[in-house]
């Protein structure tokens, strides 16, 4: 049996805007209550390398 697999997280290359998933949309990564990272209105250039694969087997390949 095959499953798709999303992507839970996110770098934009650019401006380093780091994103995660939420069941619904992307939420920006904070990190100790700080400033967010990056430019919200960067046109985000993110981390897709091509290494993901959203096909997953259920025999673990």
């Amino acid at each position: 049996m095959v499953r798709l697999r999303t992507p839970t997280h996110r770098r934009c290359e650019r401006c380093g805007r780091r994103e995660h998933w939420n069941d619904e949309s992307w939420v920006v990564v904070r990190t100790d209550d700080g400033p967010v990272t990056g430019d919200p209105f960067c046109l985000h250039e993110w981390d897709i390398t091509g290494t993901f694969s959203p096909i997953a087997t259920t025999d673990g390949s």
